[in-house]
């Protein structure tokens, strides 16, 4: 069986879709592409398809991950192009490539997030996040399916930083770009829990909900602090995959 990473983005009104809104349309251009699926055994043999820490609905991303598994082989760079054309405008189909390596969900340690924070100016957000960087802890409590949950977001930002995002519109108010590096914990701390911790120590309320783009998942290095390309390894490996980027 061979098996083909993809990586995928959610953009403009389809960032709205759901993760299983997702999976339906992605199993459709998998049928209309006639990829050659391989398939699990038992009494309801269903298509080896495996999702990797998809982003919250409403969330835009330029960086989600899936691994499909093929009965035959296929060249990636084709299998990307004709997955894409079948693909809703919107949910892009931007790279794949062979897997070689195993484990792939543990190479997604942290994301790299950008949020715009319309309405409020940098010298506001760059002070929030100075006191927010500057706190030993900073716990919220977030409801889940297992009931009312209270966790560190302090423990999970690697870095934050500011930059200036321009007026909102010519005349109109200003608009600071918040751009963090959140390291992936049990229970997963999200850009929404940043934003409420942010609430709770430097009293920082956008006046209206932020925008939220996921710009890269990946391994976490370390020294730098920097998310890097969880497709390395097997790029490496199979030099010869597309690069390209979606429509």
């Amino acid at each position: 069986m061979q098996r083909v990473r993809l990586r995928y983005a959610k953009r403009g009104r389809l960032r709205f879709t759901s993760h299983r809104d997702f999976q339906r349309a992605f199993e459709r251009a998998l049928k209309r592409s006639e990829v050659p699926m391989a398939y699990s055994a038992g009494f309801t043999p269903h298509p080896k398809v495996s999702y990797a820490n998809a982003a919250p609905t409403g969330t835009a991303s330029e960086a989600e991950y899936l691994e499909i598994g093929l009965a035959d082989h296929r060249d990636p760079a084709v299998l990307r192009e004709r997955l894409d054309s079948s693909m809703p405008p919107g949910l892009d189909i931007t790279d794949a490539v062979e897997a070689h390596t195993a484990n792939f969900a543990d190479r997604l340690a942290a994301s790299w997030w950008e949020l715009r924070l319309t309405g409020v100016s940098p010298a506001e957000a760059e002070r929030a996040a100075a006191v927010f960087l500057a706190a030993e802890s900073v716990e919220v409590t977030r409801q889940t399916k297992k009931g009312a949950r209270t966790f560190d977001t302090r423990a999970a930002v690697v870095s934050m930083t500011v930059a200036d995002g321009g007026p909102v519109a010519p005349g109109g108010g200003p608009c600071a770009i918040l751009r963090l590096v959140v390291r992936h914990l049990t229970p997963a701390v999200r850009p929404d829990d940043v934003l409420s911790g942010l609430h709770s120590t430097a009293d920082l309320a956008p006046p209206v909900p932020p925008g939220v783009t996921r710009l890269a998942q990946g391994p976490l290095d370390e020294e730098t602090g920097t998310v890097t390309d969880p497709l390395a390894p097997d790029r490496d490996a199979a030099p010869a995959i597309s690069t390209a980027a979606g429509r």
